[in-house]
């Protein structure tokens, strides 16, 4: 039978073309992928611009790329020409003929193999260096703007008499030139000797001369080359023992030249730079000569000498000559160390002054009167109080605030505020629509008295509601831009945003944004960017998007201040104010540079940390590795929190950094005259800025270079007592005033104690209002007794047996204690210790001040005198002031907003009037709750706080002490049986009602 399968004997099975549509398709399918890869590419540069250009800082973009590409180009450019020379070099000083050898015969298969390909190896190898040298020199945009546009300091450094800015702007560019220069020649070098080998240049085992002449020469002046590089380092490694880090058993880190640097370094680094010249001139001299022999000599000559004169003599110079003496050998550099370090920190002009910690008042009427006067004690914690924001001001769990509110001043008085923001997790429906569209912002501003409460431990509040009214005025309440709002919006389109949802029965209220802030979406080519640069394709084709849609996006205003000015160092605190009838952020910068001579340098991360930064991503500092040796707050920052729009102010007008970076950035930065009056009033000093100067106070308050080696005056700060975290004590802003002023000044304030000792060492505080002529100005005490110091005050609080009593109370009642800040406020020569303290229910959501803790330390008292030490615990500040100095006579606790009612003439009768309304007001609230009226039983729960506080006070007038009976509710105590319902029969003050009584989730007392 034939084969007619087609098989081996069959005919061949002709194998066609692809049909002409088919190779179209094919082609137009691949050109489309390449433009596809091309605009994955391009739309995160697009949208970069597009995001610049809406926040009007397009030429910080432009400045950016350009130095970047600039530097890419050059650099790339330089590296491929001297790789790519060389190779050609090589290749045309090859010898004619290849030596008989097999090692030739070898290679000759290689030679060949290459021919047809040589100049496309060539351009591959000479791109690819090219490539990755380009990409390492655009890193260094900030190092090149710098060096072109760098000012001098008008300081000179103690040791080569050389203007600071030569170490700041210079050194770091010329240490770039070098290390490339050094991969040039080392990559030429490798490059030139292979391709020598290829071409029979070399030759490692024919027989016969090892190099060619020409060979020899080539590779001789590559390695001249790099000789002489190595010089000009010897040179500048000079210049760099001014800012070299070390280890110094005195100080830790130290920074800038000892005795072994100045006397045996710096010699040896000059002698070997005359060595390495020589050696140099020697490989450039084998051009004519044509042998090894000298080079190699004079290389190992040098190699010599490194390893004796700048390793082995310097040792032997700190074993015999610094060791036995040390202190006397390094005095001199210790203090250029000093007065260096408290120059690029800015404390140079901060001298400890002796306090004694010895009253010098002994009438305690007196004390009591001064410590009205001495500071406004701030019993409204920021970091513990966020919770009862929440709970009180929330209103809805798609807002939130932050985890530690911020401090600020308003009508003069020190203030707790927060912003209502976002919580894009507290959406009822999550959905694209929802968390993108419908939901974009937080609504309002919430303040509260700093200095005091309501009858209920409550905050004061100033400004309050949705939206919110009071003491702030009226003002754009909608928060579009804020420190938790990360999500990127879509608004002012076809969708309606939530506005807010009134309660009152008004109902949802809907808004389209009007600001002028974010990227057009109009446009669909930037519909197609921002849906690749996203990753999220509904942005191209959703309905929901049509004329006048803006994507708001890099929304928190440390990413905002960053992007617009990438020079620049975070605080770690952004923090609002109410300003012209709008919400600004406003953000503390720094200007940073870790090439000041003779200074200390510090980690930022590490030196910023304290008890509020542990875990909270939002108030620690941005650049949080960044090791500096001179910082300045040279620029204030503000974010609106509507529009999002950033103005960057010049706040140090003398700081040589900004005025660099001011000449790079031209129009960016506006002059200091710029800021507004009312703005002004809210800008303080920063805290970052200030737990940098603490930390080096801790050893750069001395500047005796004896006392400073032997740290025998060392402090540390302390560790934050009223947490067990061992982190530090973070700085507390608060009104005071200090031993020689006449009034209160909104100051930033700290402790130190001695190292490895719990007493305290000194008391350091800084004028915090910028209004203040003596703003920035830091005092700093020397504790010069044995005074007590936080620990251990918050250790005899806590053996208090009143504190036991109410901490067993507490648990009676199913309650925790929360400790607040503890304030340390100088007296009269002593110290004042302020802590107020809260109760919180498990079953309530928020804690409330009950109790305030007061001690009065006096070094001046005899051992075993209680006055040396007092400490009390009572239920609010008053009775606090007046128990520690033992003043006879009752000053009322602070009565709520519009709350005038005075007491009955008689204790007995304001106690009987007191449990009445209490049974009253338990009694309206039972009936409140079984008609599930929240509204009325919220009224019913603050008369029942009001009469018990009205109870305790009578109880007090009529000395008959009972357990509870201070108006403190939350602790489970009560009047006596028969007055007042049992306990477990009410739900504490301020909390919600007992399970199976309480209201659904998310219902709240009357105010919602």
């Amino acid at each position: 039978m034939p084969d007619r399968g087609g098989g081996p004997t069959g005919p061949r099975m002709r194998v066609g073309r692809p049909s002409r549509r088919a190779r179209t398709l094919l082609m137009t399918l691949g050109v489309l992928a390449v433009l596809a890869m091309l605009f994955v590419m391009f739309a995160g540069f697009w949208t970069d611009w597009l995001w610049y250009r809406s926040v009007d800082y397009s030429s910080v973009f432009t400045t950016t790329l350009l130095t970047k590409v600039g530097l890419f180009a050059v650099f790339g450019l330089l590296m491929a020409l001297a790789v790519g020379v060389n190779m050609w070099l090589a290749y045309r000083l090859r010898p004619p003929l290849s030596a008989m050898s097999l090692e030739q015969q070898s290679l000759d298969r290689y030679r060949m193999g290459l021919a047809p390909y040589r100049k496309w190896v060539l351009l591959a190898i000479t791109a690819l260096v090219g490539l990755i040298a380009g990409a390492t020199a655009s890193g260094q945009w900030r190092t090149w703007l710098m060096w072109v546009n760098g000012v001098p300091f008008g300081q000179k450094d103690p040791q080569f008499d050389l203007d600071v800015s030569f170490y700041a702007f210079d050194l770091p560019w010329y240490r770039f030139l070098l290390g490339f220069g050094f991969a040039a020649a080392v990559l030429s070098l490798i490059a030139a000797a292979l391709t020598h080998y290829l071409y029979g240049g070399l030759r490692v085992t024919s027989p016969g001369a090892r190099a060619t002449a020409a060979a020899t020469g080539h590779l001789s002046v590559l390695l001249g080359v790099f000789v002489a590089l190595k010089a000009v380092a010897y040179w500048l490694d000079r210049y760099g023992l001014a800012v070299k880090s070390s280890d110094f058993k005195a100080t830790g880190n130290w920074t800038g030249l000892r005795y072994v640097d100045a006397n045996a370094y710096l010699p040896a680094k000059t002698i070997l730079f005359c060595i390495a010249v020589i050696c140099a001139v020697l490989f450039f001299a084998t051009l004519w000569r044509r042998t090894w022999q000298l080079p190699v000599i004079g290389f190992g000559l040098m190699v010599l000498s490194a390893v004796l004169i700048g390793g082995l003599y310097p040792a032997i110079v700190q074993k015999f000559q610094v060791q036995p003496n040390e202190q006397a050998k390094e005095a001199p550099y210790i203090q250029k160390n000093i007065e260096a370090t408290r120059k690029a920190y800015a404390i140079a002009d901060t001298k400890a002054e002796n306090y004694s910690g010895k009253s010098t008042v002994k009438d305690k009427n007196v004390l009591r009167a001064d410590s009205d006067s001495a500071a406004s004690y701030r019993l409204l914690d920021p970091n513990i109080v966020s919770p009862t924001f929440q709970q009180l001001e929330q209103r809805r769990k798609y807002y939130q605030f932050p985890t530690t509110l911020d401090v600020d001043r308003y009508q003069g008085k020190d203030t707790v505020v927060g912003l209502r923001e976002l919580n894009i997790r507290g959406i009822p429906k999550r959905n694209w629509i929802n968390d993108h569209f419908t939901y974009t912002h937080g609504y309002g501003a919430i303040a509260a008295t700093g200095t005091s409460v309501d009858a209920n431990g409550s905050p004061v509040f100033t400004e309050s509601g949705l939206p919110s009214s009071g003491d702030l005025g009226t003002y754009e309440q909608r928060i579009y831009y804020g420190e938790k709002t990360e999500q990127y919006s879509i608004v002012g389109g076809p969708q309606k945003e939530l506005d807010y949802d009134a309660s009152g029965g008004e109902g949802e209220k809907t808004t389209s944004y009007r600001g002028k802030s974010g990227v057009d979406l109009s446009n669909p080519f930037n519909r197609a960017a921002y849906a690749v640069s996203f990753s999220e394709p509904q942005i191209l084709y959703s309905g929901a998007i049509g004329d006048g849609s803006r994507i708001l996006y890099n929304r928190t205003p440390k990413q905002r201040v960053e992007a617009v000015a990438p020079w620049l160092t975070i605080d770690g605190d952004a923090y609002p104010a109410v300003v012209g009838g709008r919400i600004q952020w406003i953000v503390d910068a720094y200007t940073t540079t870790n090439g000041y001579p003779y200074a200390s340098r510090t980690t930022l991360g590490d030196t910023t940390a304290d008890s509020l930064t542990s875990g909270n991503q939002t108030r620690a500092v941005i650049a949080q590795q960044n090791q500096v040796n001179y910082i300045r707050n040279s620029v204030k920052a503000t974010v609106d929190a509507y529009d999002g729009s950033v103005k960057l102010y010049q706040w140090d007008t003398e700081d040589p950094v900004l005025k660099t970076w001011m000449k790079a950035f031209p129009d960016t930065v506006q002059p200091k005259s710029a800021i507004a009056d009312d703005l002004k009033d809210h800008l303080r000093y920063p805290q970052d800025m200030f737990k940098v100067q603490r930390e080096l106070l801790t050893r750069y308050h001395i500047q005796n270079p004896a006392q400073f080696y032997s740290g025998s005056d060392a402090w540390q700060v302390p560790d934050d007592p009223t947490n067990k975290n061992g982190d530090a004590v973070p700085p507390y802003y608060l009104s005071l005033k200090m031993p020689g002023q006449e009034k209160q000044q909104f100051s930033l304030t700290t402790t130190f104690t001695p190292s490895g000792r719990p007493n305290l060492g000194a008391f350091m505080s800084v004028d915090a209002d910028a209004n203040s002529a003596d703003y920035g100005k830091i005092r700093l005490l020397r504790v010069t007794s044995d005074v007590p110091g936080p620990a251990q005050v918050q250790s005899k609080l806590n053996s208090l047996p009143s504190v036991a009593q109410f901490v067993r109370d507490l648990r009676g009642a199913d309650s925790d204690i929360q400790y607040g800040n503890l304030l340390t406020v100088p007296l009269d020569g002593g110290f004042l210790y302020v802590e107020p303290v809260y109760a919180q229910g498990r079953n309530a959501l928020y804690p409330l001040l009950k109790k305030v803790a007061v001690s009065y330390v006096d070094a001046d008292q005899p051992e075993g005198d209680t006055t040396k030490d007092t400490t009390v615990f009572e239920d609010n500040l008053a009775q606090a002031l007046n128990a520690v100095f033992g003043v006879d006579g009752q000053t009322p606790p602070t009565q709520p907003p519009g709350d005038t009612e005075q007491p009955p003439a008689t204790g007995q009768a304001a106690l009987q009037k007191a449990i009445a309304d209490a049974q009253k007001a338990f009694s309206d609230g039972e009936a409140a709750l079984a008609k599930q009226d929240w509204t009325a039983y919220g009224k019913a729960q603050e008369a029942l706080s009001e009469a018990l506080r009205r109870a305790a006070e009578a109880d007090a007038r009529i000395d008959a002490e009972k357990p509870g009976a201070n108006g403190a509710p939350a602790t489970g105590d009560k009047p006596a049986a028969g007055d007042k319902p049992a306990a477990g029969e009410k739900p504490a003050a301020g909390e919600k009602p007992a399970a199976g009584d309480k209201p659904a989730e998310g219902a709240k007392p009357a105010g919602e």
